[in-house]
């Protein structure tokens, strides 16, 4: 049934995600990963929705509208940020550490996680584009794989800092 499902509803998914991406200022593959784990969560609760297409139509545009939500709180920097911090040895010293520490952490993640953060914290300054052309995945992809990454890595790096702080 899920398959089936599944199989059945990938066309609309793909025609209603390409017609919905352009105004919301995303890529048709996000909004069709996004909606596709929203689907899986779904069945995995409860089984399928009563009316599968209209549920998809539905939570394309739910997508569509979180991500233009998400694009217009999001503005960039007019100019770069002040720095007011004075390059000291010791500071610099210290910043070289805090990378070289970084840099260890992410080497001990796992599957593609330590390539794809290496090539988004590369000083190549790297597009999308072209890092999901020297891993070999979808550009759609990279997002969720993105996040999914710095979770661990977040983990990763409070276990360490818990783990080091003197208690008692």
């Amino acid at each position: 049934m899920t398959h089936d499902l599944l199989t059945a509803l990938r066309p609309l998914l793909a025609a209603e995600a390409s017609a919905e991406a352009y105004a919301s200022g995303s890529e048709p593959g996000d909004l069709e990963q996004a909606v596709w784990v929203r689907l899986l969560e779904l069945l995995e609760a409860g089984g399928p929705p009563p009316d599968p297409q209209g549920w998809l139509r539905r939570a394309v545009r739910l997508e569509a509208r979180r991500t233009r939500r998400t694009v217009r709180l999001e503005l960039p920097y007019g100019l770069e940020p002040a720095d007011d911090h004075e390059r000291t040895p010791e500071h610099l010293a210290l910043a070289a550490s805090g990378r070289r520490a970084l840099r260890d952490a992410v080497r001990r993640l796992p599957g593609r996680c330590p390539r794809l953060l290496e090539a988004l914290l590369s000083p190549r300054d790297l597009t999308y584009r072209e890092i999901a052309g020297e891993l070999g995945i979808s550009q759609g992809s990279l997002g969720p794989e993105r996040s999914r990454c710095l979770g661990c890595l977040r983990r990763l790096l409070t276990s360490e800092v818990a783990a080091r702080e003197v208690r008692g």
